[in-house]
């Protein structure tokens, strides 16, 4: 009798240790959706300038750039051609488990006409250029918590956030760290 209430206690309390040692085990095979590193991706569904709808979401299996610009915004235009030469470099790259590279590119703009002759003269070629065409009061950039653009969150094939305000050559040094050879 007192070896099974040994054996019971016993392995009750390594059961709670095992649980309490980690918790970050558990976190990291169950991550909780937020716009912090190691956070799952907070989902959006914008429309592009042919008014559909692209979620979020639809990019799974593709490193993602969630990107967050306007036409308006001069440090935005001013960073657009290290995104362009990133996504142009690393969009057919070979990624250990990702399908490529993409950018989901959510515009800031209250003027339709604006935001289209921006990625027509930026050359934002990727098809997941997106917005609510509501200026700051935009939903993703409520979900998202954006203050001040631009602003960006790299995303990986499972839609978990891996990287955060990526400018210029710190992009293309996240990037080249996924790709396989």
């Amino acid at each position: 009798m007192k070896k099974a209430i040994n054996l019971l206690f016993g392995g009750t309390f390594l059961v709670l240790i095992s649980t309490m040692v980690s918790p970050s085990a558990a976190q990291a095979s169950n991550p909780v959706q937020g716009i912090e590193i190691g956070n799952v991706a907070p989902e959006l569904n914008l429309p592009d300038p042919n008014g559909k709808m692209i979620a979020l979401s639809s990019l799974r299996g593709k490193i993602v750039l969630l990107d967050f610009w306007a036409a308006w915004c001069g440090p935005c235009r001013h960073e657009n051609p290290h995104v362009v030469k990133a996504y142009n470099k690393y969009k057919d790259a070979k990624y250990s488990k990702a399908k490529g590279f993409t950018v989901y590119g959510v515009s800031l703009d209250k003027s339709k006409e604006s935001w289209i002759n921006a990625i027509k003269q930026d050359g934002l070629t990727w098809p997941y250029n997106v917005s609510d065409l509501k200026w700051w009061y935009s939903d993703a950039a409520k979900v998202y918590g954006v203050q001040g653009i631009p602003a960006n969150w790299l995303i990986d094939e499972k839609g978990i956030i891996i990287g955060r305000n990526l400018r210029g050559p710190a992009l293309e040094q996240a990037l080249e760290k996924l790709v396989v050879n």
